[in-house]
């Protein structure tokens, strides 16, 4: 059947409009923005990484972000710095995107401290056009060095080409596509004009996409160590002393696509003092040909990455595996198990009063579950009146004699106070508390506990738990969180792709809780304990940041993980008038002991929020 003339001439209008849409600058913006969307969509399905814009980081710039009254009063202030060293700024260059390359030296042109050098190592670009703009640059500005390389040895030995013709106290590092904040520069030697025994200084850094818009951005800790054997989470921007870099010989041929990483564990432990700039410093740019993005790099990457963290194990005389994670979603990161070296006992202190079955429960779960040869279970009984629950310590008395007994107490629950006086008549070298509203789940969790535990820079080891929905019920405590303290992801699945990973990564925390916490018995020992002043609340985070105070560093396993019913033997703090005023009163003793740790978390940066739990940005 024929189509009429009205409505072929209707068809040839939806057309017509429909071409005329497309062709518009509005449609093209629209299509483009689409594209965009599904772009984004795949890289975040195959590779973890979020390109989208970060909840309250635009505002957040527009607060933080130097604005250009800023900049020019800092151009005058550099100039009267006591100490104004020069900076050398490695650039090896390949091939790079000329829009972006020209960005990435124009964005050291800007800087306002003026007193640097940019050494520029060519490895023998085929675009014949990149050596014409650095000459050109260099021409203009004497601060611009160059060397031309006459062979391409890919990024270690081109790095180390441009070190060779360095001449500053520091060296700093920037990729050929990068971007520096204007004030990249004058934020690392404001630090050195403060303290001049700094040698190494990492900032917060974010990235910027092909529509120039910053995104993603990456608010990092202050030093953490073990963070850093998990992956490069230092990464840019960084200024290292130039004698450590030369002490440390530079790059090594062989590990590229982890040479900066390789790089950073060598210097950083000859480095007396790390320094952390809690300000977006660097931006790093995300395109097809950039690093951030191309995923075919990835393997030879990651080998270089296990390769540099067994040597940093080597050479730091530690026995231990190092594995690649690699997940649906994720971007990828490096586990360490360690060897253990000695099977030490480990004291199970478990304190209850009465709930029988809940407290069956959790004993049964290690008894039946733990894979780990040398442990005692002690109980802790705090005035239990059940017949039931003297059944149940008769049972375990019978099943498990050599591995299980039963400590009473008749005194006023107090949780510190219980778990001193179970602690002194343990056996074990290793104490690990341990709630009874707690199961195991994996027959290796006292293993990796133990693990972490015997190595000596280590304090307290905490575990990921979660309710009985497999939501996150503890992963690390952020100090402040809250108003004094709380623990980080509470509500997110325990296996949700949070910021950076940091669900699934290894990471030191201020502090971890303790209702599943392993400590050398010893070093308990050595901080006196738990505070008996704080009997019911805080003690646990006390007890932590007594041991970070002493030197060590707590630390957090995801791939320990036990359900926990949280406050199900002990109901709710708060419900009296007295407990509410010993709550006070707790509050304000731990207060006035750690109130620089509520202002400033080391383990955590003060541009996230204490209000949310996710990591989220704190925007005024």
């Amino acid at each position: 059947m024929g189509m009429s003339e009205n409505s072929w001439t209707e068809e040839n209008m939806s057309f017509y409009r429909l071409f005329k849409f497309v062709t518009s600058v509005r449609g093209q913006k629209k299509l483009l923005n689409l594209f965009w969307k599904i772009i984004k969509y795949i890289i975040r399905k195959t590779t973890g990484i979020n390109l989208s814009i970060t909840p309250g980081y635009k505002q957040w710039k527009k607060i933080n972000f130097p604005k250009k009254s800023q900049l020019d009063r800092l151009r005058i202030e550099e100039k009267e710095l006591n100490y104004r060293p020069k900076i050398s700024i490695i650039l090896p260059v390949f091939d790079p995107p000329e829009n972006y390359f020209k960005a990435a030296l124009q964005s050291v042109i800007n800087q306002v401290y003026s007193n640097w050098e940019l050494c520029i190592a060519d490895d023998l670009s085929s675009n014949e056009n990149i050596r014409n703009i650095i000459l050109n640059f260099a021409q203009k500005d004497n601060r611009i060095k160059y060397v031309f390389r006459e062979e391409n040895g890919h990024i270690s030995a081109s790095s180390n080409s441009a070190i060779d013709i360095s001449t500053g106290e520091y060296i700093s590092f920037l990729d050929h596509d990068d971007l520096l904040s204007p004030d990249a520069l004058y934020e690392n030697v404001l630090a050195l004009n403060n303290d001049k025994e700094i040698d190494f200084i990492y900032s917060d850094e974010d990235k910027v996409d092909e529509r120039e818009k910053f995104i993603n951005p990456y608010f990092k800790p202050d030093w953490c160590p073990d963070n850093f054997l998990v992956r490069n989470y230092i990464c840019h921007f960084t200024l290292i002393k130039s004698s450590l870099v030369k002490e440390a010989e530079g790059f090594r041929i062989g590990y590229e696509g982890s040479q900066d990483y390789d790089l950073f564990l060598r210097v950083t432990e000859k480095a007396k003092k790390i320094h952390h700039i809690s300000k977006i410093l660097y931006h790093w740019r995300m395109h097809r040909e950039s690093t951030s993005l191309k995923m075919e790099a990835k393997p030879y990457a990651h080998n270089a990455g296990i390769k540099s963290v067994q040597d940093a194990l080597d050479r730091r005389g530690v026995k231990g595996e190092v594995f690649l994670v690699q997940e649906p979603g994720c971007s990828g990161f490096y586990k360490v198990r360690y060897h253990i070296e000695d099977q030490k006992k480990v004291s199970v202190i478990i304190p209850s009063k009465d709930q029988t079955k809940l407290t069956d429960d959790c004993i049964s779960s290690i008894f039946k579950l733990t894979n780990y040869s040398d442990y005692e279970v002690i109980l802790m009984n705090n005035n239990s009146s059940e017949q039931s629950f003297f059944d149940m310590v008769k049972k375990w008395e019978e099943n498990e004699p050599n591995r299980f007994k039963c400590i009473n107490d008749k005194g006023e629950f107090n949780f510190s106070r219980l778990m001193n006086k179970s602690a002194e008549q343990s056996n074990g070298e290793y104490l690990l508390l341990l709630n009874n509203d707690t199961e195991i789940i994996n027959d290796d969790w006292m293993t990796a506990m133990v693990e972490q535990a015997q190595r000596k820079s280590i304090g307290a080891v905490g575990v990921k738990l979660i309710y009985r929905n497999d939501t996150v019920q503890h992963a690390g405590v952020v100090i402040g969180l809250g108003g004094i303290a709380g623990h980080t992801f509470i509500g997110s699945d325990k296996n949700d792709l949070v910021y950076y990973d940091y669900l699934k990564t290894i990471k030191n925390y201020s502090a971890v809780t303790a209702a599943c916490l392993m400590v050398r018995k010893e070093t308990y020992e050595e901080v006196g304990g738990f505070n008996e002043e704080l009997a019911i609340e805080f003690n646990d985070v006390d007890f932590c940041l007594k041991l970070k105070e002493t030197g060590y560093n707590n630390i957090y396993l995801p791939h320990v993980t036990l359900y926990h019913y949280e406050s199900v033997s002990r109901g709710h703090p708060h419900k009296t008038k007295e407990s509410y005023d010993r709550h006070l009163r707790e509050m304000n003793i731990f207060t006035e002991k750690w109130q620089k740790y509520m202002d400033h978390d080391p383990c955590y940066n003060k541009h996230l929020s204490l209000i949310y739990t996710d990591f989220r940005i704190k925007v005024k």
